[in-house]
């Protein structure tokens, strides 16, 4: 585990101001609140229990690296044993149902991290090389990102002059195309001709690239719409 090889008090580069130790506890925290939505719990009640987690993660290292494991696997069960028809919180656009939508998101939560703890180990951000990332799930991520985080309306992505950004594996036939402008940005599976700035590579590359964890991707066109997602396009945890 690249976090055990890390050590507790390694900093994390492609998550400023934390530790392993820190990603550790967040991780666990956060797996924990999925199982209260998979589990049905509403109103504040998983935002209590991921509280709960983080305040109650074990201080020993060894110890909160199991917790860490039991929480994923805890997390498993309860996917598993969640109805088809669950109903819970989706806070995400163009949202699949809650089940799909739960197993999605903490599958990219997870591969993150993992991402960060590897960083940790080695001391810098990754390249994709540097990580064993299957192709369709980095597209699937990358889809989360653009048709689910992106287009709310607490996204910062913003600019007076409108442009296109097209976001193109080289190695899946996936294309978005990003619509920015002083709106939330609006994104469409589709290909677009002559597009302002156009995002090619692998398509790890572009999941760890547009995640903020790397460079591993072509810029070809307006790089100040690069330069300004990687200023404004943050996921943070409240």
């Amino acid at each position: 585990m690249d976090a055990a090889a890390a050590g507790p008090d390694a900093p994390v580069p492609t998550c400023p101001r934390w530790t392993t130790a820190d990603l550790v506890r967040h991780q666990g925290s956060v797996h924990r609140w999925a199982v209260a939505h998979a589990e049905g719990l509403t109103g504040n009640r998983p935002e209590l229990v991921a509280k709960e987690a983080a305040r109650d993660a074990p201080a020993g290292f060894g110890a909160r690296l199991r917790w860490l494991v039991d929480g994923a696997a805890t997390l498993v069960d309860a996917l598993a044993a969640a109805p088809r028809d669950l109903r819970a919180l989706r806070f995400l656009s163009d949202a699949p149902p809650a089940r799909a939508f739960w197993a999605r998101r903490q599958a990219h939560e997870t591969t993150i991290h993992r991402v960060d703890a590897a960083a940790a180990r080695q001391g810098r951000p990754l390249k994709p090389d540097d990580f064993d990332l299957d192709p369709a799930l980095a597209a699937d991520g990358l889809d989360e990102l653009l048709t689910g985080f992106l287009p709310r309306n607490s996204s910062r992505l913003r600019r007076p002059a409108p442009a296109r950004l097209l976001v193109a594996p080289t190695d899946r036939p996936q294309r978005w195309t990003v619509r920015i402008s002083m709106d939330a940005p609006a994104t469409v599976r589709t290909d677009t001709p002559e597009p302002d700035v156009l995002l090619s590579g692998s398509a790890a590359g572009l999941y760890l690239g547009l995640w903020n964890r790397g460079d591993g991707f072509t810029v070809t066109g307006d790089e100040t719409v690069t330069q300004l997602w990687r200023a404004q396009v943050r996921v943070r945890w409240s």
